[in-house]
């Protein structure tokens, strides 16, 4: 884990409030919610079902916009930026992972992971050395031409993870990454994940209702009440 001491956060989110109407009445999800995540920290995000995770991942991630406060991404507030402005940003410094791989299944595992890269102007010879470096670092060196349907259930979410990791982003969103796989296979990928992440120096805020791979990241974050409580990983076993 990187010195928070000496370094600027990658993520910073700053008196977050969401609410939402349901028949006649509102729902208050954050409540000034906040927290600091800095280069190369695997931090779990934690909490009931209901308590707002999801929602608070598409607030860091740009996907939606707070009632109030800030979300801070290598110094700029990005939070009420225009719908143009907040893709650009995704595109360039943020990679998710979610609990379904959502690979696009006409596209073998090496293309799912040069399309990004081409999206953002590189070229198709950088981007097949990037994509074919990611995913060799995870063992797929010998299934860069086979389809999703064709990859097993950790391989498909590895593939994801080198999507994810594709454009050098500086922030990594999870939900529930491991979710989908069983016991074994999940305890493999997330390994493989958290030190992917670390290697590329990269912030990851990781949704997860696992407690036993939450108490091996750096940090845990609870969301209680509608707020972030940072808690010991040692705390969730």
């Amino acid at each position: 884990m990187q010195d928070s001491a000496v370094k600027t956060p990658v993520l910073k989110l700053e008196g977050l409030r969401r609410s939402f109407r349901q028949g006649g009445r509102e729902i208050v999800v954050l409540r000034g919610a906040q927290a600091e995540l800095y280069p190369g920290q695997a931090v779990a995000l934690v909490g009931p079902s209901g308590s707002g995770k999801s929602t608070l991942l598409h607030i860091a991630g740009l996907l939606e916009t707070p009632d109030d406060g800030h979300v801070w991404l290598n110094g700029r507030d990005c939070a009420r930026m225009d719908d143009d402005a907040r893709t650009a940003v995704r595109r360039a410094e943020m990679g998710f992972v979610y609990q379904f791989h959502q690979l696009l299944p006409e596209f073998s595992a090496l293309e799912n992971v040069v399309i990004p890269q081409l999206i953002l102007g590189k070229s198709k010879k950088d981007a097949g050395v990037r994509a074919r470096d990611l995913l060799s670092s995870l063992g797929l060196a010998d299934r860069l031409d086979h389809r999703p349907a064709e990859l097993s259930g950790g391989e498909q979410q590895r593939t994801a993870i080198c999507r994810a990791l594709a454009n050098r982003p500086s922030l990594i969103l999870a939900d529930e990454p491991t979710g989908n796989l069983d016991p074994k296979t999940s305890e493999h990928v997330f390994h493989e994940l958290i030190e992917l992440f670390r290697s590329q120096g990269v912030a990851a805020l990781i949704a997860t209702h696992n407690m036993e791979l939450a108490s091996r990241m750096d940090r845990v974050l609870r969301l209680d009440g509608g707020v972030l409580v940072e808690i010991t990983p040692a705390a969730v076993r």
